[in-house]
Order: structure tokens, then sequence, then C-alpha cells
């Protein structure tokens, strides 16, 4: 039974996941009962696709729901199809606005000129309310940087009278989004190139000069700055939220279970085999957080699947500016020994026998969401090797824990991850030590 306090409930979550990452925020958020049934929301816009990415490596089935007001821009709904067909996202929910309500309140297409609230109201956030009748929270791609009423955003915030909204974005800073698409090679929205940073219905979104605010082409010349959506009933809220529930409206917290999909939904099934990506690799993009939680502050005690900092061996050994290092359950160390042999992710599995007696091989991953490496070291295992396995190349933390439990040894990291994701990062990845290949291989 979920508490039906949604502050209080804000508040446990934000103090159980202060220290974690975007993709651990993510992650565990799909699966935590204090959250229940949870959705993504995308507008498909300008940023959007680094958290469908990170949502189609984590898991995939999750529900996403995408709002078209029927006013979108046209490379918007390109743009929409051409992520559906990239991305293994196998349950996403096209929503549309109720015809007769539309034809009611803007019979002509013209309401967004002398109402944009109402609008926004008929097209976006009644539709939008209506296809989360079914669910408990769900995710945004709000952050911090964009300014606004979203300056002071947590991770987790309390949406009355019974949801709470997800934020594994909040402390990301724009280099960050950027970066996190660049190493995953990700398409960009094609309106971004023309100038628009920030992307909503075609008739109220312009482009945004040099030194605007990223959002100051939406609704340009007014005092709106969010379409009403990320308000509690369409109002900005300041201070503790009224809750006014009954345990009989309490709804019971499955992790992961698609809610009720409305009848106006439109549901594209874009699931396909992919050995690129893997649901139990999650992505890069793990970044710092705010000031007020440095990024190498221990994990609360309770975090799941993760035992405590405190219990955990620390390293002394700082790697140079421009030295890789290697990655082990104790920590950092200097890169040492050679390998006998680099294997890259498409070997022959007939011709790792050859192998089976060396000391030490390399096992490559050219880029985090290619998983074949992991395969090749189950192969190897599985096939008597009893040397070490080093995996090199695009692997970052938050796949520690399934490289050792495909039994590999150690990482090795590039300095600049290493400044990135520090020691702890990798440290917190310890629940592969109940499920490491040799347990598996036992039954």
């Amino acid at each position: 039974m979920l508490d039906l306090n949604l502050e209080s409930r804000a508040a446990t979550l934000n103090a159980r996941y202060r220290n974690h990452a975007a993709v651990q925020v993510l992650r565990h958020a799909l699966a935590d009962p204090d959250l229940g049934r949870v959705a993504l929301v995308s507008s498909f816009g300008a940023e959007s696709v680094v958290l469908l990415h990170m949502l189609s490596v984590a898991s995939p089935d999750t529900a996403v729901l995408f709002i078209d007001t029927e006013m979108l821009f046209p490379e918007t709904l390109d743009y929409q199809r051409t992520i559906a067909e990239r991305l293994p996202l196998t349950d996403i929910r096209i929503i549309r606005p109720d015809a007769g309500a539309v034809a009611a309140a803007d019979p002509d297409g013209t309401l967004h000129r002398r109402d944009t609230d109402a609008c926004c109201d008929v097209r976006k956030v009644v539709p939008l309310e209506r296809a989360l009748s079914g669910f408990d929270a769900w995710i945004t791609g709000r952050k911090r940087f964009q300014g606004g009423q979203r300056t002071a955003l947590e991770f987790f915030e309390p949406e009355a009278p019974s949801r709470l909204r997800v934020n594994p974005l909040a402390h990301w800073r724009p280099q960050d989004v950027a970066e996190y698409m660049d190493e995953n090679a990700l398409p960009r929205h094609p309106l971004v190139a023309k100038g628009y940073p920030s992307i909503g219905c075609a008739p109220c979104t312009s482009p945004v000069r040099a030194g605007e605010d990223p959002r100051s082409g939406r609704w340009r010349g007014s005092e709106k700055t969010e379409c009403g959506i990320h308000f509690i009933g369409g109002k900005i809220v300041r201070g503790p939220v009224p809750v006014e529930t009954s345990p009989a409206e309490a709804m019971p917290a499955v992790a992961r279970t698609a809610g009720p999909m409305p009848s106006d939904a439109v549901r594209v099934d874009a699931a396909r085999p992919s050995d690129a990506v893997r649901a139990d690799a999650a992505p890069p993009g793990t970044v710092a957080p705010a000031a007020e939680t440095p990024a190498d502050a221990a994990p609360s005690a309770d975090q799941p699947e993760s035992q405590p900092m405190t219990e955990m061996p620390t390293a002394t050994i700082v790697a140079l500016p421009d030295a890789p290092v290697l990655v082990r359950d104790d920590g950092f160390h200097p890169v040492a020994g050679e390998p006998t042999v680099s294997l890259p992710p498409d070997t022959d599995p007939a011709s790792l026998g050859q192998y089976l007696n060396a000391e030490l091989i390399a096992v490559e991953f050219p880029a985090m969401t290619d998983g074949r490496g992991f395969s090749l070291a189950r192969l190897l295992r599985e096939l008597g090797f009893a040397g070490r396995i080093r995996a090199t190349g695009g692997l970052i933390a938050d796949q520690y824990a399934m490289a050792r439990r495909v039994g590999i040894d150690e990482v090795q990291i590039s300095a600049a991850l290493a400044r990135r994701q520090p020691e702890p990062q990798w440290l917190a990845r310890a629940d592969w030590r109940d499920w490491d290949h040799r347990s598996r291989l036992a039954g």
C-alpha cells in the first residue's frame, strides 16, 4: 500500500536517492514500491531523446505517453516516428485531444491567439490527465537549468491529489545533455539547428536568439511559461501540497506495470531485435548532482541493490590526468598487464577455445550500447577460461555490475571518464556478488 501523504513520499524518495545520478534515479524509480505504476511523458522535443534512450535500456516496456496536440510542428511528428523506429521502446502511446472538446472550444483553430491557457488545457492538459489516470507517478525530462519555476527542481515532486513526478535529469547541465547525445550518437530534433532549443506547438514557439533563455521562444511576448501539465491542477503551487485522499482511493503499487490505455490512445509498438541495446546495461551520462549533493558523496544506507559505501573498501590510488585506470572491486588501479589477446565484439564464438590457456584476455566494447562483449565473456567462462578478463572501450559505471556478473574481472576506463564518474559511483555497483558467473553456472 502506497503512503497516501504525497509530501512524505516525495521527501522519502528524495532522501533515498539524493546522492544518485540520473540513470540510477530512473532505474530505481521504475521498481521502487513507493512510486507504484510509472509512465514516461515525452514531448519528443529538443532534448527528449536522452531520457527516451535511457528508458529504452533500463526498461523498454515502460509506457511512453506522447501528446499530439494536433498543432505540433511537422518536424516533431517526423522526429517522433524516427525515434520510435530507432529505439526498442515497446509501448509508445500517442494521446490526442477529444475531437468533440476541440470542436467546441476551438472550432476554427485560433483559440491560441485569444486564450493560450484554454488552448493548452483542451489540447494537452486534459488529454494527459486522462492518459495518466492509471498511473501513480510519471517521469519528466525537466531540468533546473531551463530556468523559471524549474530552478529548484528535486528528483521527486508531489502532484495532488495522488501522483508523484520524477525528474531524473533535474541536476543535469546543458553540456551533460549534449555529451550524452554525442556519446550515444542520438539523432537531434531537426528544429534545434534552426534555433529552437525548446519546442512546443508550432503557433506558440519561435526561434531563440543568442543570449536568450532557452525557453524564451515559448509563448513569446506573454507571461505564460508553462503549458500547464507541469503545474499542480494547472496552476503554480508553492508550499505544502494539500492531500485529500482516503485509503479506498489508493491504488496498489505494482512496479513497472502498465496502466490502462485510454480509448483515444494509439499504441505504437516499436519493438524489434537489437544486439546494440541491452535492457540490463544502463546508459552513460551519470553526472554529478547539484552542489548540495556532490557526486562523490556516499549513497544512503537504504540504497536498493547496493551495500553502503561505508562498508566498502576504499582506494587511495588516483589516476594521472591523462592515464587510463582499471576499475576493480576495491577501487581504481593503474593499468598493469598486457592482454594476451584483445577480442572484438564480432569474434566468432567457435574460435574462443584457442584462448583458454591465456592469462589475460581483453574484451572490447566499442560503445556502451554494444552488449556483445558481455556474451563473449560469459562464453569464455562457460568454456572453462580461468584467467582474467578485462573489458576495454565504452563501458560506464552503471554497467559494472553486469560486467562482473558475466565473469569480467576489471574494466579499463579513460582518465576523462574516471573524472566524470569517480570511484564511489563504480563501487556502488556491488550487487553483482550474489549473481556472479560462478554462482549462475553452479545453479
